[in-house]
């Protein structure tokens, strides 16, 4: 095997998870015992006009690593008899991608009677193989099970069209290799066609395919060769284009659209008297990712001599470092340029800027550097460059280390650091005058609204003009809290304050687009299976009643255009509406149906890539058809594998379809046009929107500002953070990217809180029911900072269904749901739990949030927070807890009746006094 070294912007993931990058998204949150998850965009190609190699991810604004918080992130001061007075280390989470190959060898037995398919690969794993067969006759269908003779022991049947078998280890070679493979024994028939499979890492969650479809081994002779098609009619010589396609595609679905393109004419073909395709034996290459843990570490120590600081910097990660380095005289930490003396190789870089490159050591593992800078300066900023378009920075700011020995600066244990972070927090925040006065202003109006509502000399809508003030300053001030601090969020503060101050009935719900009216409740309107029936708007159209009479208000629809993928997440010709779910006309009637039941229907809108229908003088896809019919002007430039002629992404690439410059106005243009036409032919009230990772959150605001939907919700799937395979307590990091998404769409649009998914995830799988409560005392996920903007879920077609990516502990759903549908933030219920032996339960669950009041902005207090339970009181009106441990309800002043109880999970309301 050997090993090439990718740098990511954050720990590759497993996600998206999903379809394509569906996965790329959801494999970004799967732990793993062994490594941390990754986040990169591994995804599936559906057709030929969707190609990719791989690639890593382009980050716009942020770094292309993360690091993790630990104990040892913050800076201490060493109490030692020795010189050094501050250290400083940063664990940082690398992927590499270890090269091997996978073995595929027909055998044919002596007397055609008896033949082998052997699959194997040589890199390490728990590996198994999704396979199943396609019949002579029925080519055009998607591969069914296998005969039950040709199915190896162990094997696990997969609904009623695939098996899953796990590679057994063959053998080890010379080279310390492992082999694993798994043997399929069969009587060669006229009845079965080909052979299909996939290659799944059960580890990571990954799954390989070939050039983006399924591996297809044909048993006849008479296939029309395919791009996909494995055998002595294809050969093997593989282009370096080709490896990319290969390499760690993620399955969009356990069997993707695998179909052979006029399979018409194929299936007329005559069989030949002696049809049986002979044997074979190919090898293909395959890459893995696999997690490297490094670090960072800066001593400070003071020269007895020169009284200088000396600064030691050193890392163990391989390879040319370059060292983006600068010095501060203040607490606005403007970076400058120090004087000379330099360290060696220094070069200055922008005027206040000084590049270093780090010396290796001598060991030969990692560099170094040492730097001597004068008393006059108060710290030291600095970036990592690790290779030509990767950079290193402290979760979204520059490394700092204060070059004072100041009291405040000494931090010991967690508790210390809080208070540490805080001071610094408050410091900072009075150091800023225009801030101040945006904060000013902000109480200024929290106070007059609620005089307003005394004297009730204003206007409702007055009072409304008045939120939505506070809204955009609250969205202004934390844009510029943001720059300087992390992890602090304005807008929990003010939508708190808001909220205390907006419960008179004389104030009606605002309809914002990411809030609804703020009492909404969503419903997943599907699953990962629901394009197989063809008529599935029909068959959602009979539940809308049922649905409505539970309390749900919003249903989101599957993508609803013509697409690559069945599943619709790879759009090609965006006007055309007839899709695997059912025709333009039947979408059109069960819109109409929610509608009469009072539930607004949001569209699942596909904007971060498309699908091309054409190839362009290269053969490259990247020429769109229908009636947007864009060239390659209207894709990204940095994705070489599509050779956009578009400006540079500006988020993260999918690399399985070309990714859409949405900073060119004709883009822009004709995507308002198209979303405005499907508000208005359609009927939709509100978007959901897909990979929003791709491209800035201002493109956003652009595009709700022109549609004005009543609600819209966005995916923004991101990695949490993981130290030696264990989710970090502290994910203030993975919040805060979320966040900032919404606000750089303007809070235009919420965004599914994947940290409280993440989070509730760990808690009650471990039995960790700590987990829930933040360093504040808050809910620790998006919900606790930003909670009107938060679209809680537990589960959805990319974590559950057939899909499974990261499916919600078993048998724990309800503690899950128990704890979503009686917080804050906007819930989401997925499709699956309603219509399943959940649906008493949830219905409960509705039934007291409706009842209580409870809304996206309702306060919450944490009143247990321990290892075996959480508890909490919301609104002072319902009290609920969830863990096998015991807790009562304060009855000192108040009185709490129970008002349902599940296995390990209780809710009270107040008794009407």
């Amino acid at each position: 095997m050997s090993i090439s070294t990718t740098v990511f912007s954050e720990p590759l993931f497993n996600f998206k998870l999903s379809h394509y990058h569906r996965l790329a998204t959801i494999n970004r949150f799967k732990p793993n015992s062994s490594h941390s998850l990754s986040s990169t965009s591994n995804i599936i190609n559906y057709g030929s006009s969707c190609s990719w190699t791989l690639k890593p991810p382009h980050k716009f604004l942020s770094p292309k690593f993360v690091t993790f918080a630990t104990n040892t992130d913050t800076l201490q001061q060493i109490q030692s008899s020795d010189d050094v007075i501050f250290s400083q280390t940063h664990p940082i989470n690398r992927i590499q991608l270890v090269e091997g190959k996978v073995f595929i060898r027909l055998d044919q037995g002596n007397d055609l009677k008896n033949s082998e398919l052997i699959v194997g690969c040589n890199l390490p794993g728990k590996w198994i193989l999704h396979w199943g067969v396609s019949g002579v006759d029925d080519i055009k269908s998607e591969w069914n099970q296998p005969p039950r003779d040709m199915i190896p022991p162990g094997s696990i049947p997969v609904k009623d069209h695939a098996i899953e078998t796990p590679l057994k280890k063959s053998s080890t070679s010379p080279e310390g290799d492992t082999f694993y493979e798994v043997r399929i024994s069969f009587k060669p028939s006229d009845e079965i066609s080909a052979i299909n499979f996939v290659l799944k890492d059960e580890e990571t969650g990954a799954s390989y395919q070939h050039k983006g479809r399924n591996f297809k081994v044909p048993l006849v002779n008479y296939l029309k060769e395919d791009a996909n098609l494995i055998g002595p009619k294809t050969g093997f010589s593989l282009s370096q284009g080709d490896i990319g396609q290969m390499s760690n595609v993620i399955l969009d679905s356990e069997a993707t659209n695998d179909k052979v393109q006029d399979s018409s004419s194929e299936s007329e073909s005559p069989k030949k008297e002696n049809s049986q395709v002979e044997g074979f034996n190919v090898e293909l290459p395959l890459t893995k990712e696999v997690t490297v843990n490094n670090s960072i570490s800066v001593s400070v120590r003071k020269c007895s001599e020169t009284a200088k600081n000396i600064l030691d910097l050193e890392t163990d990660i391989p390879g040319n470092i370059f060292l983006h380095w600068g010095v501060c005289r203040d607490d606005l930490r403007s970076w400058e340029a120090p004087p000379a003396p330099h360290p060696p190789q220094t070069v200055a870089y922008k005027d206040t800027v000084l590049r270093t490159q780090l010396k290796p050591k001598g060991s030969g593992e990692g560099s170094s550097a040492q730097i001597s800078l004068g008393e006059e300066f108060s710290g030291f900023l600095f970036l990592l460059k690790i290779n030509e378009n990767s950079w290193l920075n402290n979760k979204g700011i520059d490394f700092y280390v204060p070059l004072s020995t100041s009291g405040s600066l000494v931090i010991g244990n967690r508790e210390d650091q809080s208070k540490v972070v805080k001071s610094e927090e408050a410091g900072e925040n009075e150091n800023s005058e225009f801030t101040n006065e945006i904060i000013n202003e902000i109480r200024h109006l929290v106070t007059g609204i609620s005089s307003v509502k005394r004297r009730k000399t204003k206007s409702k809508e007055a009072q409304e003009t008045i939120l939505q003030e506070i809204e955009r300053l609250a969205a202004e001030a934390y844009s510029i809290f943001r720059t300087s601090v992390p992890t602090f969020s304005e807008e929990a503060i003010v939508e708190s304050e808001v909220v205390l101050d907006s419960e008179s009935p004389e104030l009606p719900p605002k309809i914002m687009s990411g809030t609804g009216t703020g009492y909404e409740i969503v419903c997943q309107g599907f699953n990962w299976e629901s394009n197989k029936s063809g008529r599935w708007y029909m068959e959602l159209k009979e539940k809308a009643k049922e649905l409505a009479s539970l309390g749900f208000t919003v249903i989101w629809l599957p993508p609803p255009t013509d697409s690559v993928s069945p599943e619709g997440y790879m759009p090609r010709d965006l006007y055309n509406l007839n899709s695997r779910y059912g025709t333009i006309d039947e979408l059109k009637d069960v819109v109409k149906e929610f509608h009469k039941v009072g539930i607004k229907v949001l569209g699942d809108a596909v904007l971060n890539h498309r699908c091309a229908e054409h190839q362009n003088k290269n053969g490259i896809w990247n020429i769109f058809g229908g009636r947007l019919n864009w060239d390659d002007r209207a894709v990204v430039a940095d994705d070489p594998h599509f050779q956009g002629r578009g400006n540079k992404s500006s988020g993260d690439s999918f690399h399985a379809a070309p990714n859409i410059d949405h900073s060119q106005d004709f883009v822009r243009n004709d995507i308002k046009e198209w979303l405005c036409w499907l508000r208005e032919e359609i009927g939709y009230d509100g978007w959901r929107l897909d990979f929003v990772r791709g491209f800035w959150g201002g493109y956003v605001k652009d595009y709700m500002d022109a549609t004005k939907p009543y609600f819209s919700v966005g995916e923004y799937w991101d990695s949490l953070s993981y130290t030696y395979g264990e989710m970090d307590h502290n994910q203030d990091a993975h919040r805060q990217r979320i966040v900032d998404w919404i606000s750089a769409a303007g809070g235009t649009a919420g965004a599914f809180d994947v940290t409280t998914k993440g989070i509730l995830h760990s808690a009650l799988e471990r039995c960790e029911y700590w987990r829930l409560s933040d360093q504040q005392g808050k809910p620790p996920g998006v919900m606790g900072w930003w909670p009107s903007r938060a679209v809680t879920f537990i589960e959805n077609h990319d974590t559950g269904s057939t899909q499974g990516h990261w499916r919600f502990p078993h048998e724990k759903e309800m503690q899950g749901y128990a704890y979503t549908l009686t917080h804050p933030g906007t819930p989401s219920v997925f499709f699956d739990h309603i219509f399943s032996h959940y649906k008493t339960e949830i219905g409960a669950l509705l039934s007291i949030r409706k009842r209580n009041g409870i809304n996206c902005r309702s306060t919450v207090k944490i009143t247990k927070s321990e290892r075996d339970v959480y508890a909490a009181i919301i609104d002072e009106k319902v009290a609920m807890k969830i863990g096998p441990g015991h807790y009562e309800p304060p009855s000192d002043s108040q009185k709490w009746k129970s008002a349902w109880d599940g296995r390990d999970y209780n809710i009270w309301e107040l008794e009407e006094s």
